[in-house]
C-alpha cells in the first residue's frame, strides 16, 4: 500500500482474512498472474500441518480448491491490476508494475 501511495496510484487493499477471494476471483487472478499459479500457495507451517505437498497444488483447480478452503495459504502481498497480477516480492516488482 505504501508503494502505491508513493507512486500516487489509487489502490484498494483487500484484507484477505476478512474478505477472502472466492473461486471466481481466484480464477481471474490466476488468468492474469505473471508468476506460476502454484506460487499463490504459501508453503509454510500451515501447509505442512495440513500435510499438503506440491502435488496437491499442481493444477489451477487444485490451487483454487485449497485457497478457498484455507485462505491463510494465499501468498501475499498480491497485487492485481486490470491486466496483470503479481506476487509482490521483492517489493521492486510492485514498483515496476505500478509505474
Amino acid at each position: 500500500m505504501r508503494i502505491a501511495e508513493e507512486l500516487g496510484v489509487d489502490a484498494n487493499v483487500v484484507l484477505y482474512i476478512k474478505e477472502p477471494p472466492d473461486e471466481d476471483t481466484l480464477r481471474d487472478i490466476i488468468s492474469k498472474l505473471e508468476d506460476p499459479a502454484t506460487d499463490l500457495v504459501r508453503r509454510d507451517s500451515k501447509f505442512k500441518k495440513l500435510e499438503l505437498t506440491d502435488d496437491d497444488v499442481a493444477t489451477d483447480d487444485q490451487i483454487v480448491e485449497i485457497l478457498v478452503k484455507h485462505k491463510q495459504l494465499l501468498q501475499r502481498p498480491l497485487v492485481v491490476t486490470a491486466d496483470k497480477a503479481i506476487i509482490g516480492r521483492p517489493k521492486t516488482r510492485v514498483t515496476e508494475l505500478l509505474s
